[in-house]
């Protein structure tokens, strides 16, 4: 079954194009790259998805249900990570994630499963005691995906997750996305502008640029058609932009 199935979606700002017609889909248990430059239409489409914007035109659904005409059915299958998401400063790690547990479990006994598995995502340890407010931003972003993550969504949908993180936190942030896909079988969409990050998580890419889809397939499948070392090279092929050969070499 398709986890997401996007085609021909559009979506205007007034006189502005943020997507011009990008269709592409999503195999349930896969991690799926949305990968391109700031601007590019990324952050758009997952919030089309997320149901937190309209298109314009085309449509969207998220397994089987429609994300306009179906809205709530996909927020029960959905977890939502946006690149500027933050958490309540003045809670403690700990209570943050209770909270948020209590707040879309059902019940009590789901509610302690919830946050347990919440604690062991975050890989904070003892500064789950500490409140939110004394996190660097690699803690906060490890809580905060540890909260998207913890109530076992169908599908996660995360807005730059490792953005302006360390080596190590993007790593381990990498890390804990992988081990759950993988665990859990949750189907994960990942926006990134990191092309080379992405190269290493993601199962498939769409490569998107000026609201259109340029490429897309796996990331040796790409490199193998454009003859490249890397997605980066793959992505300025795709657009158009000629790669200068490197000073130096052999005979120089």
């Amino acid at each position: 079954m398709k986890a997401v199935e996007v085609e021909n979606l559009e979506k205007d700002y007034g006189r502005v194009k943020a997507l011009r017609g990008i269709s592409f889909y999503i195999k349930e248990g896969e991690i799926f790259g949305l990968i391109g430059p700031n601007g590019a239409g990324k952050s758009t489409t997952l919030k089309i998805l997320a149901t937190l914007l309209t298109p314009t035109g085309g449509r969207a659904e998220v397994f089987g249900h429609d994300v306009v005409n179906e809205a709530e059915k996909v927020r029960a299958l959905i977890s939502y990570l946006p690149e500027e998401a933050g958490a309540y400063k003045n809670l403690t790690g700990r209570e943050y994630l209770e909270f948020m547990a209590r707040l879309y479990a059902k019940d009590e006994r789901k509610a302690r499963e919830m946050f347990e598995l919440g604690v062991k995502l975050s890989g904070l340890g003892e500064r789950l005691e500490d409140k939110v407010s004394t996190y660097s931003k690699g803690m906060t972003r490890k809580l905060l995906l540890a909260r998207a993550l913890m109530v076992r969504p169908k599908l996660a949908i995360l807005d730059e997750p490792a953005s302006g993180l360390d080596i190590v936190n993007a790593y381990e942030i990498r890390k804990t996305i992988k081990r759950f896909a993988r665990s859990e079988g949750v189907t994960f969409l990942v926006s990134s502008h990191n092309m080379l990050e992405v190269e290493f998580l993601c199962d498939r890419v769409a490569m998107i640029a000026e609201g259109r889809i340029v490429e897309m397939g796996t990331p040796k499948e790409l490199k193998d058609k454009y003859d490249a070392e890397n997605l980066e090279e793959v992505f300025m092929q795709a657009i158009g932009v000629r790669i200068p050969e490197p000073v130096g070499g052999e005979g120089s």
